[in-house]
């Protein structure tokens, strides 16, 4: 990067570093930015995808120029990436390194939706196998009665699913909700996740307040 950009960037520098990679086909942007004035420090592209030598040369050229410029670092921020930590650790060590926000939703989102579609596999697994032509002896009407008292549920958790991950739910909403875990009240525990993920994150208390809850 131009010396004359860095130098501009670096003139107010808050202390706080974004580190981030974004992947686009075959080619890869590495940038690093004042997390706190939206100033860009350094970047570098790649014509392949990331790996720890190449996270740790672009980190290894902004510790130089923090180091060349006698600044404070509070913090290096970055998505969470398993790239990260160890060049991190290695180059900025004693540096908090904090992952941001909508990564760590986004993750928990993941995790609690595939909760809910294993629910549903399992729930398939159980559907007895019968052909699908008619029933016409007593054992086949038994087992097609029991297959529809097993989609029902099944198909209970496909169609609302996302009422697992929002933050509010409306009046409507939250009777949808209600009606899911009547058969599977473990499936609770997957909202209340959620709902302390997001406590985290509230700007309204203080962070010691959301670790607390």
């Amino acid at each position: 990067m131009d010396t004359d950009v860095l130098e501009g960037a670096l003139a107010d520098f808050s202390g706080s570093v974004a580190a981030d990679e974004l992947s686009d086909g075959p080619f890869c942007m590495l940038s690093a930015v004042d997390h706190r004035h939206d100033k860009r420090i350094l970047s570098d592209g790649l014509a392949h995808d990331p790996a720890h030598d190449d996270i740790r040369t672009f980190l290894g050229r902004l510790k130089m120029a923090l180091t060349a410029r006698n600044v404070t670092r509070v913090g290096m921020t970055t998505d969470g990436s398993a790239l990260s930590p160890a060049p991190l650790a290695e180059l900025f060590h004693g540096v908090p390194h904090p992952v941001w926000a909508c990564h760590v939703l986004a993750e928990g989102v993941k995790a609690v939706l595939g909760a809910v579609a294993s629910a549903r596999k399992r729930l398939a697994a159980q559907q007895p196998k019968w052909p699908t032509e008619r029933p016409s002896t007593q054992a086949a009407k038994a087992a097609a009665r029991q297959k529809k008292r097993l989609t029902q549920p099944r198909v209970a958790l496909y169609t609302p699913r996302h009422l697992f991950v929002p933050r509010p739910l409306s009046q409507s909403e939250r009777k949808q909700w209600g009606r899911i875990p009547r058969s599977r009240p473990q499936l609770r525990l997957l909202r209340e996740f959620m709902i302390q993920g997001y406590a985290l994150f509230d700007r309204r208390c203080r962070i010691q307040t959301a670790l607390d809850q």
